[in-house]
């Protein structure tokens, strides 16, 4: 994916108007790709081999042996292609067992369900009689919460295609005074502000005489914030080592770019965040 991590790239693809897709057993193929959308429109669905423990092969299998018709069951899917526990229960969590059941999947309740079946389908069942695996029917069982869709997506596969994990937060953050990255664009150069966001990079250019870069993303967009040599070593600890940041700082405008010196830092417990991407 380059510079910017597939989260990223699917939260600006979003906030432009580009609606995503979770990975569906029956609609995906093994890497993204583009099918009918809203308002005559593509949409972008992720692939089967962006999931946890997926990978290439296996996905490329599972699109090889898929009925015109589509998978039908977990149990016809783990019958034509032999899954580890750890892949069927990646395939749950992702969402993309959904379909098999032909509920509401933003209810969560088949997320649960294909979890529970999950661990009974697994395992090498080629040439097994259809209906053979116990433990497949689930319970009655809870739905899943928004929150916990997108802390099950991001899990599965570092990529939540309808929300980001700053928007559950927001209440709080507001209540702190923290400006989103669409808020800087009307706040004048010289103003003092608090803002929070998953770091997505940190960067150290060898020609910025030490001074480290630290990107943030909300669910409005992208912050670059600059620290110095001092304000770095002062909150090194946490600057480097939480997924999520609180940063005070002055909003600086040169040719057109918004950044924020800082000079303050700490860590913010947000729902969830993905890996970013820093300098060795």
């Amino acid at each position: 994916m380059g510079f910017y991590s597939p989260q990223s790239l699917v939260a600006d693809a979003r906030r432009h108007g580009v609606t995503i897709r979770r990975p569906d057993i029956n609609a995906s193929r093994a890497q993204a790709d583009l099918e009918p959308g809203p308002h005559d429109k593509p949409a972008v669905r992720l692939g089967l081999a962006e999931i946890r423990t997926i990978g290439t092969d296996v996905a490329e299998l599972i699109v090889e042996r898929r009925p015109d018709r589509g998978y039908t069951t977990l149990d016809e899917l783990t019958r034509a292609v032999t899954l580890t526990t750890a892949q069927a229960e990646a395939l749950a969590t992702a969402g993309a067992l959904d379909t098999l059941t032909g509920m509401d999947a933003r209810a969560g309740t088949d997320r649960r369900r294909s979890l529970w079946a999950a661990g009974a389908a697994a395992g090498p069942r080629a040439g097994t009689l259809p209906g053979d695996a116990v433990g497949l029917d689930a319970p009655p069982l809870p739905g899943m919460s928004d929150i916990e869709l997108t802390v099950a997506d991001i899990w599965a596969t570092g990529i939540s295609p309808e929300s980001y994990p700053t928007e559950f937060s927001r209440r709080q953050l507001d209540e702190w005074g923290v400006r989103t990255a669409l808020d800087l664009h009307r706040i004048e150069h010289g103003s003092r502000v608090l803002v929070a966001g998953v770091v997505t990079h940190r960067q150290r250019p060898a020609t910025a005489s030490g001074v480290i870069f630290i990107n943030l993303e909300d669910e409005t967009g992208m912050v670059n914030v600059i620290c110095s040599i001092g304000l770095w070593s002062r909150y090194r600890r946490i600057a480097r080592g939480s997924p999520s940041l609180l940063i005070r700082g002055v909003v600086e405008r040169a040719g057109g770019a918004i950044s924020i010196v800082a000079d303050r830092i700490a860590a913010v417990n947000l729902i969830a965040a993905t890996p970013s991407r820093d300098f060795r």
